[in-house]
């Protein structure tokens, strides 16, 4: 068994600063070394800053634990509050991060996988403003 706790002051600078826009800090809760199954990463947004898009090849699921995050696919962003989640199923176009005016943490929940950043942008650098509230 292991215990954690989600903790800011444990999280550290990405080792990939070239996937993201901003600064982000990430806290591993559950890695690869951990299960074959599942990881968890508590993930850190500073004001507005957010992953590149990107396609993992497994499912991922983005829990917010605080702040504002926004999660967005090639047809729709969707404002996300503590509480809530998004499902992305594998091979799906996507980016994510901190509503701008917010910092945000979210826990992503995946099985340990590739993640392709050479993906079209589309229209990502046109969308860096607030994200459509979740209906």
């Amino acid at each position: 068994m292991k215990f954690s706790r989600i903790d800011p002051s444990q999280a550290r600078p990405t080792t990939s600063p070239q996937h993201f826009q901003g600064n982000v800090r990430m806290q591993e809760l559950v890695g690869a070394s951990d299960s074959q199954e599942v990881t968890l990463t508590a993930v850190f947004f500073a004001d507005g800053a957010r992953t590149l898009p990107h396609v993992h090849d497994t499912d991922q699921v983005l829990a917010v634990v605080d702040g504002t995050c926004f999660v967005a696919q090639r047809d729709q962003r969707r404002t996300l509050q503590p509480g809530e989640y998004a499902f992305i199923p594998a091979g799906e176009w996507h980016w994510h991060g901190a509503a701008p005016g917010n910092s945000a943490c979210h826990i992503s929940i995946r099985k340990a996988g590739q993640t392709r950043w050479d993906v079209p942008r589309h229209d990502y650098d046109e969308h860096s403003g607030p994200a459509v509230p979740q209906q």
